[in-house]
């Protein structure tokens, strides 16, 4: 069955290139023109992953990012002309997944919607292992779902797959390189923003004091260890 693509975004001509290089690349194209309508098709067509602008009418990217995360872990990649520092790290801390600037060529932005496919399908398919439990932290693989001293905390795809790797190797310190290839891809490489301010946000959902965090621990100069 063909993944579906949704892409919400208010200009016709990039919604009209961005669906011919969808179906060009073998995925189900979806249409929404603003965030209103982007919704309504969510809830009409469970696409398997969203692209999203932010200066939309009727409702901007934020406000429909934060819909999103209220219901489910799509994941999300904010294709948007708001490339400062400040509007991607917002990107991120409503729980996106990737963060692609405008202009940007569309065979780099279709490896990204593969490799979080992939990541995701990944996640999914590793359900049948055996729940995860500690003194603090419950992990359910199947649903996605993470409770933290009895109480539910949302993450999105990229912060449950890297929780996923962390714990899955828990005892080991794995370096920022290797968590890059394991979580976001080979075309990463080298980027250890990514890390660094995933493992911030996966430190303020998870740790009961994320300044002095007692399971994600830091190797300093090396990279992070979930510990046993």
């Amino acid at each position: 069955m063909e993944e579906k693509v949704l892409v919400i975004d208010d200009d016709p001509q990039f919604l009209e290139m961005t669906e011919t290089w969808l179906k060009d690349a073998g995925y189900q194209a979806l249409t929404a023109r603003d965030g209103v309508e982007g919704l309504q098709r969510v809830y009409a067509h469970r696409p398997d992953l969203v692209l999203l602008d932010i200066q939309m009418p009727r409702m901007n990217g934020w406000d429909v990012c934060r819909r999103l995360r209220e219901m489910c872990d799509i994941p999300i990649i904010v294709v948007s002309v708001d490339s400062q520092k400040t509007d991607v790290l917002r990107g991120f801390a409503l729980g996106v997944d990737d963060y692609v600037t405008k202009p940007f060529h569309f065979p780099e932005l279709m490896v990204r919607v593969e490799a979080l496919l992939r990541r995701y399908a990944f996640s999914r398919d590793r359900g049948s292992r055996k729940n995860f439990h500690n003194e603090d932290i419950d992990i359910n693989w199947a649903s996605h779902e993470v409770w933290v001293c009895g109480k539910k905390v949302r993450l999105s795809a990229t912060e449950f797959k890297l929780l996923d790797c962390l714990v899955d190797n828990r005892g080991w310190v794995l370096t920022h390189e290797q968590l890059l290839r394991k979580v976001w891809g080979p075309n990463y490489f080298g980027d250890k923003g990514y890390v660094k301010l995933y493992i911030r946000y996966l430190r303020k959902k998870i740790e009961l004091d994320p300044d002095n965090p007692k399971w994600l621990l830091t190797e300093r100069g090396v990279g992070y260890m979930f510990k046993a």
